[in-house]
């Protein structure tokens, strides 16, 4: 099923802040979780400045459980969403609960709520436009595949646990790629 693909545009307030980029330089698509409640959670958070830059963490888009998507960073900009690959990524963020709100628990590291066919419609209608939008668009990778790192557990540090594990076991690569004609990047 095709989804429309209206996108609200809201920017960050630190969106000017962010380092600019040639669209040609992108060619990877970064899937998230938002491991928050709810949009409003993650725009609070989005905002909340966290370097001397000014900026603070956020993907490209972010599309809500209904399949509302809106942008916050243009894809002009370099957003920080994942370590390593900002500069040559957009990150694409999925309001999904995953751990919340003990992220990093070592008995609190299953991930159980499933994403609703609606908003799965809307990222691959996202992603068919990035496609025409972005030249070099080649690759699409999980955080949980770029970020793999250990770290001990907030409640048991003799345990380690994943620092990112989204977009997580629920989300269906298989379902998303044969929609999509990128290939999962996996170093």
């Amino acid at each position: 099923m095709s989804h429309a693909l209206p996108i609200t545009v809201d920017p960050l307030p630190y969106e000017g802040l962010l380092d600019t980029r040639p669209l040609a330089q992108v060619d990877l698509v970064v899937i998230h979780c938002t491991e928050l409640p709810d949009l409003a959670m993650a725009r609070r958070f989005g905002e909340e400045v966290r370097y001397a830059s000014g900026t603070g963490n956020s993907g490209h888009w972010y599309i809500d459980r209904d399949g509302a998507t809106e942008q916050w960073i243009a894809p002009t900009r370099t957003a920080h969403h994942v370590r390593g690959y900002n500069p040559r990524s957009v990150g694409i963020e999925l309001v999904n609960i995953g751990r919340y709100p003990h992220w990093l628990h070592a008995d609190h590291q299953a991930m159980s709520v499933p994403y609703p066919d609606v908003q799965l419609d809307a990222l691959v209608a996202l992603l068919s436009h990035l496609q025409k939008t972005l030249p070099a668009l080649r690759w699409i990778a999980g955080h949980e595949d770029l970020d793999r790192d250990q770290i001990a557990a907030d409640d048991d540090p003799s345990v380690l646990v994943s620092r990112k594990r989204d977009p997580g076991p629920l989300f269906p690569w298989d379902v998303v790629l044969a929609r999509v004609g990128l290939e999962r990047l996996v170093p």
